[in-house]
């Protein structure tokens, strides 16, 4: 029988992820020769077949929102979809998939064989994040080597279930995290989340410019809060700028992979748990976030429809 137990406590949180045990073997992973732009000394998230990074330069322009959503859409799209939240300080995920303040990861403490944590699941999405391993209140004040090490947990010390895309949401910025997922981690494409504004849209471009540097695809950008539509009348106002993200990817190179609007819909489902993509997956919204995964999915080589969406249960 499987033994397990809960993590109960965020002092807890650093004795545990550091017991779990080293790496698995080659069985585990796929070579270069498979995976061209794969360097062979990165590694394969085990249970994972895709790993899409989905990443800002700034906070503020609506990254996890669309991490979620996007990740919903694949499962829409007959995905088996995993959603990884590396951002240690601000984690978002739990509150974002309802989640938060409920049950914690579990370990598996079965003898001969590797303990990892259990993700949790909701929407027919398997999660993992800080957010779990800690109080919902509680600061997470590590250096860099502990923050590292929590984040090389979190992606491969995971009981990932036979996952067709694992999406990561990183945290905002191009620091330590952003380099080193990079450079030990197979990603098999990043999506740059930005507003339509010149400020955000510059930080955009240091985003892309940081993953080519390090050898990741970057699938696209995806130009959030791109406009507001009136409700009662339908004109659209274009409150940040327009065709700032179309402008700026041509003369760098990338693709605009959608535009989503600003609407109270996405922050209301945000922030009570209940996704805009969960709550209404055929609706006006969700057909935005339905494009840009199908996008992305085509560019990472994924194969759409492969099982039938899962029946979405509200929590």
């Amino acid at each position: 029988m499987v033994g397990t137990r809960a993590i109960s406590s965020w002092r807890a949180v650093p004795a545990a992820v550091r017991s779990l045990a080293r790496p698995g073997g080659a069985a585990a992973r796929r070579t270069a020769s498979q995976v061209p732009h794969r360097a062979a000394n990165k590694i394969i998230v085990p249970g994972v077949d895709k790993t899409i990074a989905v990443a800002s330069a700034k906070g503020g322009v609506g990254k996890s929102t669309t991490a979620v959503n996007v990740a919903l859409a694949l499962s829409q799209l007959g995905q088996r979809v995993g959603l990884c939240d590396v951002d240690v300080f601000g984690p978002s995920i739990p509150l974002m998939m309802n989640l938060a303040g409920g049950k914690k990861p579990e370990v598996d403490e079965s003898s001969g064989r590797e303990k990892r944590l259990h993700p949790l699941e909701n929407y027919g999405i398997q999660c993992m994040s800080m957010g779990f391993l800690v109080d919902d209140e509680a600061p997470v004040v590590w250096r860099g080597p502990m923050v590292m090490s929590a984040v090389d947990q979190l992606l491969r010390k995971v009981s990932w279930r036979n996952l067709d895309v694992l999406v990561i949401d990183m945290p905002p910025g191009t620091g330590d995290t952003h380099l080193t997922i990079s450079q030990r981690v197979a990603l098999d494409g990043a999506i740059i989340v930005s507003t339509p504004q010149d400020v955000a849209l510059m930080d955009a471009v240091r985003g892309v410019n940081m993953f080519r540097k390090v050898g990741i695809p970057v699938l696209g950008l995806v130009e959030n809060m791109s406009f507001f539509a009136c409700p009662k009348c339908g004109h659209e106002s274009d409150v940040f700028g327009r065709g700032g993200a179309e402008k700026r990817a041509a003369e760098i190179g990338v693709d605009v992979l959608g535009r989503i609007p600003i609407e109270l819909d996405i922050r209301i489902g945000a922030d009570k748990g209940v996704p805009v993509v969960a709550r209404d997956p055929h609706g006006r919204i969700s057909g935005y976030y339905a494009e840009i995964a199908r996008a992305a999915l085509d560019r990472v080589g994924g194969g759409a429809d492969r099982r039938p969406p899962p029946d979405i249960v509200m929590m």
